[in-house]
């Protein structure tokens, strides 16, 4: 190599280690500025150092002036082109930046449907965008199950109160009328307030069984239970309420041994289906059936259905069913606390309430769930049809 090229290279890294350093210094006063300035500042910075490269080489090789302009107005022409390719690309990035920006603004607020991020923008910006999009959704739902879940726990708080205070009125009026010797028959007194403390009983058992399965205590120990025996145990507890209410209680099983086993708590499937089975009961008309039905779906799944004849649901009640404190009683609460005061202070029975606090339905979902199964309604012809579907207990374990 002659001195004349190793003069022209030594010269060639001097500017454009001049031009680097240079151009190093206005990125870093740029560096908190649009990300599209910088875009352009790191692309005119090559750009600039390849032109003093090339004027220098020029000038020490003696080119001609043709020669010079022709190579001059190639890398004005290139320099050119990179610049405007940078712009574009800046404008790119900036826009997709700029989503990205307003997509974070409005993570956890309501959603609204929105359009994905279009036109011609990185990959992974799109992607990053649309990651952003499904957050916000699920922010969003999320949100939107604690507003119905605190509506619910108002609602819940309103019916209890309602529910305790009527029972509690009347237990004044039957103690006050005791005093007062107003009340002839007194036995028959002392077995209503006993039976008024027994319903209120009641309302705080499924209070507290409500808050246990809510909290998400740890799992209690659990066997084979079949649910073929469990469906004849609960008729068999509930047959004297069917007989008393005019209505036919019957179960169907499928033929064979098949004891149709799952894993679980006996109590507190028990407490479920006789939940379901009470329900059915109070609200299929005298005259009508309720049926238990225990089979194998084909997946293997044990499945205990509880069918009446209460006329059917409302479709748009359907979904509320479960809910906590939910009736589909026209006339939800109990007599008035005075009607049943002045029942019980003339020795008379008071009127049957309504039933329940609302939350049999909603224990009995969470059972279910509990225990890893699904648990639906659907109307039927004359009535509806609650299912309880939960899986199969193993093989090597033995029904209790």
């Amino acid at each position: 190599m002659n001195r004349d090229t190793m003069t022209i290279l030594a010269l060639t890294t001097l500017w454009t280690l001049v031009v680097a350093v240079v151009g190093g210094v206005i990125l870093y006063q740029f560096r908190r500025r649009s990300l599209r300035v910088t875009m352009i500042v790191a692309a005119l910075a090559p750009m600039a150092a390849a032109l003093a490269a090339v004027l220098q080489s020029v000038r020490a090789m003696f080119i001609s002036e043709h020669d010079s302009w022709v190579v001059l107005w190639t890398l004005a022409f290139a320099g050119l082109l990179g610049l405007g390719m940078s712009v574009l690309l800046g404008h790119w990035i900036s826009a997709g930046s700029r989503d990205v920006g307003q997509r974070l603004r409005r993570l956890g607020t309501t959603y609204e449907p929105s359009d994905r991020l279009t036109g011609a923008v990185p990959a992974e910006l799109a992607a990053l965008t649309d990651e952003l999009e499904m957050t916000r959704e699920k922010l969003a739902a999320s949100h939107a199950r604690e507003r119905a879940l605190e509506a619910s726990r108002r609602e819940l708080v309103a019916f209890m109160s309602h529910d305790l205070r009527t029972p509690l009125a009347g237990l004044r009026a039957v103690a006050e009328g005791l005093e007062d010797g107003v009340i002839d028959d007194v036995p028959t007194a002392l077995r209503q307030m006993r039976s008024t403390v027994d319903r209120m009983t009641g309302l705080v058992d499924d209070l507290f069984e409500l808050s246990r399965l809510s909290a998400a205590a740890l799992p209690r120990k659990r066997s084979a239970v079949s649910l073929r025996e469990l469906a004849e145990d609960v008729a068999g507890e509930n047959g004297e309420h069917a007989r008393a209410s005019g209505v036919q209680l019957t179960v169907s099983t499928p033929a064979g041994d098949d004891r149709l086993a799952v894993q679980g708590d006996p109590d507190e499937l028990t407490r479920a289906v006789t939940n379901l089975v009470g329900n059915a009961i109070r609200h299929t008309t005298r005259g009508g059936t309720v049926t238990l039905v225990v089979d194998r779906e084909p997946d293997g799944r044990v499945r205990l259905a509880v069918t009446d004849g209460c006329g059917g649901i409302p479709v748009d009640d359907l979904e509320r069913v479960f809910d906590i404190g939910w009736r589909g009683d026209e006339q939800r609460t109990p007599a008035p606390a005075s009607t049943s005061a002045s029942a019980s202070a003339s020795g008379e029975p008071a009127a049957a309430s309504s039933g329940g606090g609302g939350l049999g339905l909603a224990i009995a979902r969470g059972v279910v769930e509990s225990h890893d199964g699904q648990i639906g309604v659907t109307n039927i012809d004359g009535g509806c049809a609650f299912q309880i579907d939960l899986p199969p207990v193993p093989a090597n374990a033995n029904a209790s």
